[in-house]
Formats: C-alpha cells, structure tokens, sequence
C-alpha cells in the first residue's frame, strides 16, 4: 500500500494513509473552486477526474466536459505525476489548498502550518508508508 507524502525535495514533512483524495482550492480571481481527484500508485499521482464550477480568466473548460451537479467534470489524460508541485501563498486572498478524503476536507495548513514566503512550494507524491 501506498501513502500520500507532502514536502518538498524528498524531505517528508508529512505523511497520510491514503489510497486516493481530492486536491480542492478556490481560483483567487474568479473565486471559482476546483477539485481534483487523484489515486495514488507506485508510479505516482493519477489524475482520475476534475470539476470546476464555472469558467473566467485562465479557466477555460475543456471541450470534453460535461455538466453535472453545478460543476463540469472531465478526464484529463496526463501520465502519473511524480511529485505534484503546488505554490502556497499566504496572500488572505488566495486561501489554501484543501486535501480532501472520506473523512472530509482539511487545510494544507493541517499538516504543514499555514502558507509563507519560507515555504512557498509543497510537492505531493507516492511514497511507501513508514514503519513506526
């Protein structure tokens, strides 16, 4: 079984037992929230599906989309991601990403303390849990 690590170059600053979530965070412009849903494997982070509620600048909705429940929903074909590379900002504005699994949604900041110029970026990846 695979966890779900957060940190950043190979350095782990946390990890979760988790086999798939949803990355969620809201567009700071248009104030539009994303989702992303991600099962976890040996090669990586595979993007099953995503939803945006609504399109604005640099939100375009891809063609193949398909509206349902208020959001559009698609299928985005990219190979596993390994690590996924977020930027966090501590701006009031931007918000933090939330990770979302059967137990429901909670902050980045849960895990990591919240966003700061120290720690702008996290990368997320497939990592063996440890022992202990």
């Amino acid at each position: 079984m695979n966890a779900l690590c957060l940190g950043l170059a190979g350095v782990i600053w946390a990890q979760l037992p988790l086999a798939e979530f949803t990355l969620a965070w809201q567009h700071s412009v248009e104030k539009i929230r994303w989702e992303e849903d991600y099962q976890l494997d040996p090669a990586g982070l595979l993007l099953r599906e995503a939803r945006i509620r609504g399109s604005g600048a640099g939100m375009d909705i891809p063609q193949d989309a398909i509206l349902r429940d208020g959001s559009w929903h698609y299928r985005p074909q990219l190979p596993a991601l390994q690590p996924l590379r977020l930027g966090r900002s501590d701006a009031p504005a931007v918000g933090d990403y939330q990770l979302c699994s059967e137990a429901g949604c909670r902050p980045l900041a849960d895990w990591l303390g919240p966003p700061s110029p120290q720690r702008p970026v996290v990368e997320l990846w497939s990592c063996q849990p440890s022992v202990g």
